[in-house]
């Protein structure tokens, strides 16, 4: 099966630029199927309230069941405090299957990094050409998987994609998705670097055509079962590490336990 792994889904709030504003999924949807993509990992537009946000895209992950696959999205600095109660929520009750932050709302921290830790669950990081911090969070923590979209520049930054290429080569568990790669010759140089496991199949739809995106990885000339990890088997492998621990107990403060024996006793 061929899966997208980078798609915006739902309405923003910011109404400043398409994607803050809304990430349609009507005419993506037709343009996946058409070019034969099976499923699609997708996660919200930016917005003021990510809580808010997810709980919009797990209504639309549950319209679309078996199409589509959510991804809980965070701002590490304004969530932070309550990080690890969205993803327990997302991963609980939702089935989200990943985390997506951006670096235009704030970096990783280690709140983040503890729990994509505790559901081992991969993180999509969008470092905005800033590729020293994939090497920080994976010398911190060798155990995440750790996905990097656009080889690390949607904008095209040269230095930051050949940063990246080598950061997969010296980090086992971080990968790169192809979405909006535009120097074709760095995905082939990918490939040859770090290997086939290394690069995941991203369009970043709705804004781009996936079969445009798609048709990309066709054109590397990869062996039928590079092509076939590319297009669904390294995101499954991803994904498949999942898992759902034993909800924490939540202790009082000792003079609430204290209060609690007392009236208990009474």
């Amino acid at each position: 099966m061929i899966i997208d792994a980078h798609c915006h889904a739902g309405q923003g709030d910011l109404l400043t630029a398409p994607w803050n504003t809304a990430a349609p999924l009507g005419a993506y949807l037709r343009r996946a199927r058409a070019a034969g993509i099976g499923r699609t990992v997708v996660f919200p537009a930016f917005h003021s309230d990510y809580a808010q946000a997810n709980d919009a895209l797990a209504r639309l992950v549950a319209r679309h069941a078996g199409r589509l696959i959510g991804f809980a999205f965070v701002h590490c600095a304004r969530d932070a405090g309550r990080i690890d109660e969205m993803i327990d929520l997302a991963v609980r009750r939702h089935g989200f299957r990943g985390i997506k932050v951006h670096g235009e709302d704030a970096m990783p921290t280690r709140e983040l990094c503890e729990a994509a830790r505790r559901y081992r669950i991969p993180l999509l990081v969008d470092v905005i050409g800033r590729p020293y911090v994939i090497d920080m969070l994976a010398g911190a923590y060798p155990d995440l998987d750790v996905i990097v979209p656009h080889l690390g520049s949607f904008a095209d930054d040269w230095r930051a994609q050949q940063a990246v290429i080598d950061l997969l080569g010296r980090h086992s568990r971080v990968h790169a998705d192809s979405s909006g790669v535009r120097r074709f010759d760095y995905l082939v140089e990918l490939v040859r670097r770090a290997g086939a496991r290394k690069l995941i199949f991203g369009s970043d739809g709705p804004w781009l055509h996936p079969g445009l995106e798609l048709h990309k990885i066709k054109l590397i000339g990869l062996s039928p079962r590079d092509e076939a990890a590319v297009l669904g088997g390294n995101i499954i492998r991803l994904l498949s590490s999942r898992r759902v621990p034993p909800k924490r107990l939540v202790s009082l403060p000792a003079r609430r336990v204290q209060e609690a024996v007392s009236v208990a006793s009474a």
